[in-house]
């Protein structure tokens, strides 16, 4: 570990520096040889750095959740050239080069930290073995070489003998105690961002190899952590403890606000934001007009999630629209369907008409006339078919030569009942 740090000693200067500078602030208000005095200072260079690596936070979120998406085509791509590595790897640059994906992107921020993190080692090695470096000069060493926290000295390790750990000024007992506790705090906040990643950022609806990989490093680096922290200062031990706790926060402020789409986490978002949305009427902030454009924009490839929130929207009376805003729908000409095509507006619906009493019923059959354009028996049906046979036209020419059964068929046929006039008698 000694010689890997001495490679960042480029970089030792100017973290000593900005530890002192913390120092400075922190010692006025607490002491400058107390434990929180330098214990909060490199808390402070932990969160400033952090700060300075959240644009690549976001490249990692992004060229995770792109590695997620390409995770199918890199399978086929294995498949298909199982036998040819050199191809099979010609094929992979060329689908990273087509989709702009660049798979060490996610690996950016633990990158990034390295230096600072050997540096910071290489400092408190030099206050454990009593040597100035960087800007840490006589009276400074000699204030660190003081500070303790929780009765552990900074520069004191889990592995450090009894002779070592008196030279500090401290009992090897408290530096075992300590140091342990905060490995498994490490450990812990670790594997709890890894599996939170795992369990409520990750679509559920792909299975992956990659789903695999992810799912085997939440088990190997909390014991990477808790193999490696027994070498590592106390101080290091804060920083890296530090971090871990960022990391941890900041991925829940992720999840919680940008999940990844097809994951629980989406689900409970947009569970969230349909609450959000019919109870104002409209997308207040910005990042949920950018969701909501984007889940717009997406038409029929919307996952199961998506579409459970436009159906909300349009139960509730609102439509989504293309810029991410939200309308009330009755106030367009066009409404969306959830799964993107416009549509007319909704027609009103059909009104039956009023049910009518028994009596109502009665006197209006009574009082009404027969309609004229009833057809009689004696007239041909429009659906009697016109090829009919002669045996078929017996019968009624039959009933034509019988002047009653004519007067009956008129009747039935639905015309004025009563006495009918006689029909003069036909001259033969």
């Amino acid at each position: 570990m000694d010689t890997i740090a001495s490679l960042f000693s480029f970089i030792t200067t100017p973290v000593s520096w900005v530890i002192v500078q913390f120092h400075k602030v922190y010692g006025a208000i607490f002491g400058p040889d107390t434990g929180w005095a330098w214990g909060l200072s490199i808390v402070s260079l932990v969160i400033l750095i952090r700060i300075c690596l959240i644009p690549l936070f976001v490249k990692q979120i992004k060229s995770t959740r792109a590695m997620q998406t390409l995770q199918p085509e890199m399978k086929k791509i294995q498949e298909r050239y199982k036998n040819d590595k050199q191809r099979q790897s010609e094929e992979m640059m060329k689908l990273y080069k087509e989709t702009g994906t660049n798979p060490l992107s996610s690996c950016l921020p633990i990158l990034a930290q390295s230096p600072f993190f050997f540096a910071l080692y290489h400092v408190l090695n030099g206050i454990a073995t009593g040597s100035t470096i960087g800007v840490i000069n006589d009276s400074l060493l000699a204030s660190a070489r003081k500070a303790h926290i929780v009765g552990a000295p900074l520069a004191a390790k889990f592995t450090d003998g009894s002779s070592k750990v008196e030279a500090l000024g401290a009992s090897l007992t408290d530096v075992r105690v300590v140091t342990a506790v905060m490995i498994v705090l490490m450990s812990a906040s670790q594997f709890y961002t890894q599996r939170q990643l795992m369990t409520k950022n990750v679509d559920t609806t792909v299975k992956t190899p990659f789903m695999q990989q992810q799912k085997m490093l939440m088990y190997v680096f909390p014991v990477m952590f808790a193999v490696f922290g027994i070498n590592f200062p106390v101080g290091v031990l804060v920083y890296w403890l530090t971090t871990n706790v960022w990391t941890m926060g900041q991925q829940m402020y992720v999840i919680r606000n940008n999940p990844t789409p097809g994951s629980k986490a989406q689900a409970a978002y947009l569970d969230r934001l349909t609450k959000h949305v019919t109870t104002h009427g409209k997308a207040r902030k910005r990042s949920e007009r950018t969701i909501i454009k984007a889940i717009v924009a997406k038409g029929r490839d919307r996952n199961e999630f998506e579409r459970k929130f436009i159906n909300g929207l349009n139960k509730a009376g609102l439509a989504a629209q293309t810029d991410g805003s939200v309308i009330q729908s009755e106030s367009q000409a066009a409404v969306q369907n959830e799964d993107g095509t416009p549509t007319s507006a909704a027609a009103p619906k059909r009104q039956q008409p009023k049910r009518q009493s028994k009596s109502q019923r009665q006197s209006g059959t009574a009082g009404s006339k027969p309609e004229s354009s009833a057809p009689t028996s004696l007239s041909k049906s429009s659906d009697e078919p016109e090829d009919a046979t002669p045996e078929d036209a017996k019968p009624a020419a039959a009933a034509k030569k019988q002047p009653g059964a004519g007067n009956r068929s008129k009747a039935q046929s639905g015309q004025r009942k009563g006495p009918q006039r006689p029909k003069s008698p036909s001259k033969k």
